[in-house]
């Protein structure tokens, strides 16, 4: 057996050993950690933006629609607006605000955009509701408007503080 062939093997033997190992539950590629036993239903408020200042219109319910499709899609919680849910997830926009983090001569060279959210996890296994803050900031160019980059970036922002914030709430990191 050649060099190529035996990598080629070796290969093989590893993804079919991840396969074999998801696949009877010992390991996982999603890091969530339920107890669908006990946790069935969730229930996801509208995230508001109460952010100082400038408030983006669109951020609040793309936000949260987001949050909600990646819940549905990625646990086997069932949605719910029931009052008596397992699980209540809500919160705000924290902040949303812009700096200047980068200087060339005289004048600003790129600007940075910093969405926090702050959300309260309520678990009907829990007596005390967990509260969690998440930030992002992301990077412009000085020569664009706050409007400008926002249309540029405004997906970036949605999708990154949506993983954050599902791996805070669901995952043992």
């Amino acid at each position: 057996m050649n060099i190529k062939q035996r990598n080629l093997l070796l290969i093989v033997a590893f993804f079919f050993s991840l396969f074999a190992l998801s696949a009877c539950g010992i390991y996982s590629f999603r890091d969530v950690s339920i107890d669908y036993s006990k946790i069935k239903t969730v229930k996801i408020t509208y995230i508001d933006n109460k952010s100082p200042g400038y408030k983006n219109p669109q951020l609040s319910q793309l936000l949260t629609d987001k949050i909600q499709q990646k819940i549905v899609s990625q646990t086997r919680l069932t949605r719910t607006n029931n009052d008596n849910a397992d699980m209540e997830i809500g919160g705000y926009i924290s902040d949303y605000s812009v700096t200047t983090s980068a200087i060339s001569s005289t004048q600003a060279a790129t600007n940075r955009l910093t969405v926090g959210v702050h959300l309260i996890v309520k678990n009907k296994l829990e007596n005390l509701p967990k509260e969690i803050d998440v930030s992002r900031s992301f990077d412009f160019s000085a020569n664009l408007s706050l409007q400008q980059a926002e249309a540029q970036l405004l997906t970036q922002i949605i999708s990154n503080l949506t993983d954050d914030i599902f791996n805070r709430i669901f995952s043992n990191w």
